[in-house]
């Protein structure tokens, strides 16, 4: 609208005459039009709110960021369309108010939301302004912030991972001094056992293969802690990945048992071979099959499908636990948080790494008390180039191309 013609407009009311009124209320809804035209051309979200937050204009960028339509929310309070926004806090300032946000419908999404309120002067005759303003609503601008926040979490996460490698290669070496001594001290022990008798030598000797037994676990625990904390590049082969499901869950079988857990295995038989290191890739699979288990605690049931999409190969697990609440959702790939008792905070966040050193994702969807469904995509195809839309251009064309 142009600067100046609503002031124009009230100063003219007295004077307009009947004929007029039509002309102005056309100009004025020519005017509204152009508005909401460039409004909707923008990619910030733009909503306008009464004094008490009912809402009088949202434009498209905004009802695409929180999946409502404009014209059943016009008129209703903001709050009351976006269930989780606290409006008392958002409107308790008399000033500017900037406030970060998580969207979790219609897609994951972090958004910030600028909030101003919006004041109207009062007009004493002859025009002039007087110095108070009466407060009517508000004006709030939505602009999505998930690239630059997932970027700075990564950054972030990988920070913590590397803590997180030295930490474990000092506690590592920690244990592993020790453990080598006790190995030592088991071949002198052996040694001295020679000279006792049949039957005592027999259960010293015992107790020494069991104490050895058990320290070479230890070992090997600590072996493949650190084979998948180690951002270590993996060796790719050539790999059924329905035979490492198999491999995976046949390692849980006493488990299976004892927990009368119920495995359902659903794999696609024409899935390519894939590039894959079998033994992290075993190690993923674990971790997500354990945290099942343990979601589930007894008598639960565990799917694992496998399927194919034009570039990726999914493998999903989803069991009938008690799922994650929103909030926990969010957390669940920090470095030590975790819900359970006895927990690291370790197991998911190994297994997203596994998977991104493969060239793959993960997903996960959960409901709390409605079970966890995870998702990997590992891909199948390494295509040399991508073929773009024609009509398109994007940010990162040469100048002159």
């Amino acid at each position: 609208m142009k600067s100046g013609f609503l002031d124009k407009l009230i100063e003219r009311l007295g004077r307009v005459g009947p004929e007029e009124v039509q002309n102005y209320l056309l100009r004025l809804a020519q005017e509204k039009g152009l508005i909401e035209t460039v409004f909707n051309a923008i990619q910030e979200g733009i909503i306008v709110s009464d004094g008490d937050g009912r809402i009088t204009y949202v434009n498209d960028a905004a009802c695409e960021l929180f999946g409502f339509e404009a014209e059943r929310s016009i008129g209703k309070r903001l709050d009351e369309r976006v269930r989780g926004l606290d409006w008392s806090a958002l409107s308790s300032s008399s000033g500017p108010i900037s406030r970060d946000m998580e969207i979790f419908y219609p897609a994951n999404k972090f958004i910030n939301f600028y909030i101003v309120p919006l004041l109207m002067e009062h007009r004493a005759k002859g025009g002039r302004a007087r110095r108070s303003a009466e407060q009517v609503g508000y004006a709030m601008i939505l602009r999505d912030i998930t690239e630059t926040r997932r970027s700075t979490e990564k950054t972030i996460e990988s920070e913590r991972l590397n803590a997180l490698t030295l930490l474990a290669a000092g506690v590592a070496h920690e244990i592993g001094n020790p453990l080598n001594s006790l190995h030592i001290h088991l071949q002198l022990m052996e040694r001295q056992v020679r000279e006792f008798d049949g039957r005592v030598a027999a259960q010293l000797q015992e107790s020494i293969d069991i104490a050895r037994s058990e320290i070479s676990r230890l070992d090997s625990i600590v072996t493949q802690f650190l084979s998948a904390i180690r951002p270590s590049k993996p060796q790719l082969h050539s790999e059924n990945v329905n035979a490492i499901v198999h491999a995976a869950v046949r390692f849980f079988a006493a488990e299976i048992e004892d927990r009368d857990i119920v495995v359902e295995q659903e794999l696609r038989s024409d899935l390519p071979l894939l590039e894959l290191d079998s033994d992290q890739m075993k190690q993923a699979f674990y971790n997500v099959i354990k945290n099942s288990f343990e979601a589930m605690k007894r008598h639960g049931v565990l799917h694992i499908r496998t399927d194919m999409e034009e570039r990726h190969v999914l493998v999903s697990f989803t069991d009938t636990g008690g799922g994650m609440s929103a909030e926990t959702l969010s957390r669940v790939f920090e470095p030590y948080y975790t819900t359970k008792p006895a927990g690291s905070g370790l197991g998911l966040l190994i297994v997203r790494r596994i998977v991104r050193e493969h060239g793959g994702e993960l997903a996960v969807e959960s409901h709390e008390g409605k079970g966890l469904t995870l998702t990997i995509r590992l891909p199948h195809a390494n295509p040399r180039i991508r073929m773009l839309e024609a009509g398109k251009t994007y940010e990162n064309e040469l100048p002159g191309d």
